[in-house]
């Protein structure tokens, strides 16, 4: 009997910029203040890209990483997708940006927007590309400039963000490795709570939406916050009790990292100790779609194969969902191809 193809993540790169804005110098430009932040939120610093960059530049530079790291040959590339909502340009995409800049030219690549759910949208997206057959090397990367669409006079949104970028390579196994299930959903609940008020073609930028302050982060923070808490703990819960396991079979609790608070909140729902739940949210702050992945990256030489990771997000639509994996390598192996 023939075995089930299954999509492995076969290593990991990733970049953050060297720039660092931390809560002492957010406090000279907003109300606010370091305590303030890091109790309700958990963020001391976050990174940040500055002008003249879009976020199609991190990509390049993460993508470049994994591509050092595993010695992948880019012509052996099948396809790469870009999760981003601040893409460098409405249109190209990123990940035609991005293949351009690597010389990856035989693949073909698309944007996936899901905000802070993307990794793991786009991540499901991979392993289904990669059970059919069809494709061997897959680059997923998530990359995002949130400080472009954060305002620094708004003193609920702005200690939230930063920027950066990882990228995965997924490939095809026999093994019990990869991806194991998912839970993904959306529900269009989100439209009032959280948004981008102009930029889009619906309210194209003017200069009425460039004075009111327009093409900034939208977001009424306590319904969001019952929302991510509530979502994304039902979930976390789902997916173990439809695989019929327990907290006692996680090794690792990977999620989103928005704010300190919703992290406990979903490790408690399925009874994860701070041990096995993986946490950089004081350093990076909220990245979006990139979040999950650069927590991966950062805790790249703790994984060991087999691993059983869950990983949970929520993000803008509302979108949510929660995915299990059995990591797929252990790092001294990641020089292989």
């Amino acid at each position: 009997m023939e075995k089930k193809i299954k999509a492995v993540i076969n290593g990991i790169g990733g970049y953050v910029p060297e720039a660092i804005l931390d809560n002492e110098e957010l406090s000279r430009m907003v109300d606010t203040s370091d305590e303030w932040i890091m109790s309700r939120i958990g963020i001391k610093t976050r990174h940040v890209l500055g002008e003249r960059r879009g976020s199609a530049y991190m990509g390049i530079k993460a993508v470049q990483d994994l591509i050092d790291k595993t010695s992948l040959d880019t012509k052996d590339v099948d396809l790469l997708i870009c999760c981003t909502t601040t893409p460098s340009f409405v249109f190209p995409s990123n990940a035609s940006l991005i293949c351009g800049a690597l010389g990856i030219t035989s693949a073909y690549g698309y944007d996936l927007a899901a905000a802070c759910s993307g990794f793991i949208f786009g991540l499901d997206t991979c392993a289904t590309m990669i059970e059919s057959g069809k494709y061997k090397k897959i680059i997923l990367v998530c990359s995002e400039k949130m400080t472009a669409i954060t305002n620094y006079e708004d003193r609920n949104t702005c200690p939230l963000f930063g920027d950066g970028a990882a990228a995965v390579l997924i490939e095809p196994t026999t093994e019990d490795l990869g991806v194991v299930d998912s839970i993904l959903r959306i529900d269009g609940l989100g439209k009032e709570n959280l948004h981008l008020k102009a930029g889009g073609s619906l309210h194209p930028a003017s200069i009425e939406t460039v004075t009111n302050k327009e093409h900034y982060i939208y977001q009424e923070g306590q319904a969001v916050f019952k929302r991510a808490v509530s979502d994304m703990s039902r979930v976390a819960e789902e997916i173990l009790v439809k695989n019929k396991m327990t907290s006692e079979d996680v090794t690792w609790l990977v999620p989103h990292q928005a704010n300190i608070r919703i992290i406990d909140a979903v490790a408690k729902r399925i009874n994860l100790s701070k041990e096995k739940t993986l946490v950089n949210i004081e350093h990076y702050g909220n990245t979006s779609a990139a979040s999950i992945p650069l927590c991966l990256w950062d805790y790249e030489s703790r994984l060991r194969k087999g691993d059983v990771i869950v990983l949970a997000a929520f993000g803008a639509g509302f979108a949510w969902g929660s995915m299990i994996i059995k990591w797929g390598y252990n790092i001294e192996d990641t020089k292989k191809n």
